[in-house]
């Protein structure tokens, strides 16, 4: 028997984190029965149904994709702008977005219909690394890098410790090239960090997802993650090594 968060994100629904809160907010039925108890178990001889749609299980898939600019990190959009999913018109499976880009940034995202590797993948305890490339609109002074390093405070919280390093500047424009490598994926994180020591992101790409990076496509392309990634990310998350 499994915990049945577990089993919805296993079956691609959700994250186990949005999976929990479908079962709290009464949307989920264990043979005709609704059930809000996120302690609740269940075995593959019941019948689940969420929002009224009988689970079916599907055979996992996992894709690399190098996001352009202008696409939203979601499954759907109501104000009917782009998303990621736009981008993979041939897969047929229910994928989801690992985490988030954010519409004007581009770079590396994972989508997948495994709830379970998504949150190994998400959960800030697994200390999955994110490293993104920002141009900035002044340049920082060393102090000010020490600070997004130590971690800084945001209005919902303090960030956990970073790895910064000044990759250039030009003085006559006044910007620079700062890389920085992250583990948490709040809303629009690198951007406030930057925000709070006085310079504005300009243009944002996450370079590398783990040891995952976007060599050899282009923006807009993607590609299935081999079996030896999947594991050596899964790995990663459950013991901080590459396997």
């Amino acid at each position: 028997m499994e915990r049945l968060q577990k089993v919805l994100a296993q079956a691609g629904v959700a994250s186990r984190r949005k999976a929990e809160k479908l079962i709290v907010d009464g949307k989920v039925k264990v043979n005709g029965v609704v059930v809000t108890e996120l302690g609740t178990k269940v075995t593959r001889a019941d019948r689940v149904e969420v929002e009224g749609v009988e689970l079916v299980k599907e055979e996992f898939v996992y894709y690399l994709l190098y996001k352009p600019r202008g696409y939203i990190s979601t499954v759907s959009d109501d104000k009917g702008r782009k998303t990621v999913l736009d981008l993979l018109p041939m897969v047929e499976q229910r994928i989801f977005p690992v985490g988030r880009l954010d519409f004007d940034t581009s770079g590396i995202i994972i989508l997948t219909n495994d709830g379970d590797f998504s949150y190994l993948m998400t959960h800030p305890k697994f200390g999955i690394h994110k490293k993104y490339v920002a141009k900035v609109k002044g340049i920082p002074e060393r102090s000010a890098l020490k600070r997004l390093e130590r971690g800084i405070e945001l209005e919902d919280g303090m960030t956990a410790p970073a790895r910064v390093k000044m990759q250039s500047f030009d003085k006559k424009t006044g910007t620079a090239i700062v890389e920085i490598t992250i583990h948490e994926g709040r809303n629009r994180q690198v951007r406030r960090m930057f925000d709070a020591i006085g310079c504005p992101v300009q243009k944002l790409r996450r370079e590398s997802f783990a040891m995952l990076t976007t060599h050899g496509l282009n923006a807009g392309e993607a590609r299935e993650l081999t079996t030896h990634e999947v594991k050596q990310l899964r790995v990663l998350a459950e013991t901080g090594k590459i396997g």
